[in-house]
Parts: C-alpha cells; sequence; structure tokens
C-alpha cells in the first residue's frame, strides 16, 4: 500500500490543477502549517499554535491575465471591485490521542476592509468586517514506518461566520454584501483529505497533502463554491534550529452557485510557490514565517487576487 500513496497523490495533483475552480475574493490560505500530518509524529498530548495571513487583493485579473483599470469607464455594466485587505488570525488546536489517532480544530478571526464600484455606479462603496469565521474541525488517522507516514483526515467546516453584513459607505450603503465576502459561508461543508511525509534522505523531509472542501446544501440563496487544495513541499532538516522549506500550492475552486451567488466571477485557479522557514525557540515551541508567491492564476470573470501572501505563526506543545 505505502508504494501505491505517492502515485495517488499524484494523480489528485493533476484533478487539482485541471478541475473547474475558483479563486474569489476571498481566496483562503492554502499554506501546509499542520506539522503532524506531515508526518511530524506527536506524542499523546495537545498542541496549540497562532497563525497569522495578511494579503491585500489588489490586483484586478480576468482569465490568465491582468485587467487594465485605465481603460475602463463608469457606470460600468460590471461591478469593479477595486481592493480587499485581509487580516486573518487563526487558534489551531491538535489533539493527539495515540499513535494512531488525531483530533484539529482551525478557529478563525477576519477582519477583512473591501472596496468595490458596483455595477452603475460610479462611486465606491466600502465595507469592514471582523469577528469568527467558519471553525473547522477534522480526525485523523495515521500510519508510520520507519521513512514514511500516511494519513487520511475527515471532517466538517461549521456555520459559525456570520453572513449578513451591509455595505458601510458609498452608493451601496445599506445594501448586502456579497456573499463571497462574508466572514461565512453559512454552510456546513464535508472536509475529506491525505497526506503523506517521507525522508528520502537523512537531511531531506517530503510530504503531499490534498484536501477536499465540499458544501452539503445551499444556504439561503448560496451553495459556496467546492474546492481542492493541494500542498507539496520539501524541507532541509539541517542541525541547526531553521529549517528551510519551499512548498508548491495550489487551490482550485468551483462556481458558486444560487440567487446570492455572484457566478460569472467565481470560479478557476492559483498556484502558489511559498518559500519559508521554521525556527526551533524552545523545545516545545516552533514558530514559522512564509511568503507565498502566485505563480499561475486563471480566474472567471473579473476577481481581484493578491501579489503575494504572508504568513506567521507559533506552535507550542502543551
Amino acid at each position: 500500500m505505502t508504494k501505491k500513496i505517492p502515485f495517488l497523490l499524484l494523480v489528485a495533483a493533476a484533478l487539482a490543477a485541471t478541475s473547474p475552480a475558483s479563486a474569489c475574493s476571498v481566496c483562503g490560505c492554502s499554506l501546509s502549517s499542520d506539522w503532524a500530518a506531515q508526518g511530524y509524529a506527536s506524542l499523546p498530548g495537545l498542541d496549540a499554535g497562532v497563525r497569522f495571513e495578511y494579503f491585500e487583493q489588489s490586483d484586478l485579473r480576468s482569465g490568465t491575465g491582468r485587467v487594465d483599470r485605465s481603460i475602463l469607464t463608469f457606470p460600468n455594466d460590471d461591478e469593479i471591485q477595486q481592493k480587499t485587505v485581509n487580516r486573518n488570525t487563526w487558534l489551531d488546536l491538535n489533539y493527539v490521542a495515540n499513535g494512531h489517532w488525531g483530533f484539529s480544530a482551525a478557529i478563525p478571526y477576519h477582519d477583512r476592509f473591501h472596496t468595490t464600484i458596483a455595477e452603475g455606479d460610479t462611486a465606491i462603496s466600502t465595507s469592514h468586517a471582523t469577528g469568527l469565521g467558519d471553525i473547522r474541525l477534522l480526525a485523523r488517522y495515521q500510519e508510520f514506518t520507519a521513512t514514511q507516514s500516511f494519513s487520511l483526515q475527515f471532517g466538517l467546516k461549521l456555520p459559525t461566520g456570520g453572513f449578513s453584513q451591509n455595505f458601510a459607505e458609498g452608493p451601496q450603503a445599506g445594501e448586502l454584501l456579497d456573499r463571497g465576502l462574508q466572514l461565512g459561508t453559512g454552510t456546513t461543508d464535508l472536509l475529506a483529505g491525505a497526506a503523506w511525509f517521507t525522508r528520502p534522505a537523512t537531511s531531506v523531509g517530503l510530504f503531499a497533502q490534498v484536501m477536499l472542501d465540499q458544501p452539503l446544501a445551499a444556504r439561503d440563496g448560496f451553495l459556496p463554491s467546492t474546492s481542492l487544495t493541494l500542498s507539496s513541499g520539501v524541507r532541509w532538516l539541517n542541525t541547526s534550529s531553521f529549517t528551510p522549506q519551499l512548498q508548491l500550492n495550489v487551490k482550485a475552486e468551483g462556481r458558486e452557485h444560487g440567487d446570492e451567488a455572484d457566478t460569472p466571477n467565481s470560479g478557476g485557479t492559483i498556484a502558489y510557490l511559498s518559500p519559508g522557514v521554521t525556527a526551533e525557540l524552545a523545545p516545545h515551541t516552533t514558530s514559522f514565517a512564509f511568503v507565498q508567491l502566485p505563480v499561475y492564476q486563471r480566474v472567471n470573470g473579473l476577481q481581484l487576487e493578491p501579489k503575494w501572501v504572508l504568513s506567521l505563526g507559533v506552535h507550542i506543545k502543551l
């Protein structure tokens, strides 16, 4: 079985790169910072982590190219989004029950500022949302050999984030903000994935992860995108407290659906190359810093995308 694992994950990578998908205006971070799923076996007990993401979406794109804003006139037949600034903080909890089973929770707090010029308008409308997002709960089953590990993950994304925020200023003040820009989707999603880790040499670690997010039903006229996320990477495991790492992160999403969805302007695939480093601060404390740089972008309609994504975090063994 273990000889087939790399092949299965390569197949998943191919699906992620070719499936219809979306890079919506609330692109989530596809970076992998789950040490346990990358083969870092933990003793029974609880780990806690805090991670922070910052990215500004100001690059207006269509298809695989950038849109020249200077040629656009207003009022326009399309909504022309201006900028979205995202500051996301996540509390990550990971409980290892024994050598095979583990459980994790990811609890997000979003701070999102958005500006746009709606269809038919000539002035900018703004919104600023802060609050709890959608919590993700996962169970994990792991198998280990002397040089590699394989895990299966399954769980739910819960509808804990609000989805009734209105625009605060501008011509659209008082109107409902696009559902794709709300703190939460309002839906319960099924999560299922797999991860593989190996050490082909003493100083080299390789991993690959794939995760499916499948909404189970629409809510209040909105069915969010189905998404498939692939993360793979290589680590240089040296004797110092700093571990360089390079990841490839691919996120593919399908179009939104429903009366409240922006179906024409959702869907695409984004790939990031993500250099970074982890550092051992103390025997039970590890930190990390990564920058995600887009190397491939394909979007449907008009969408805002970031030019880079910064991720910082710390993990503590309690």
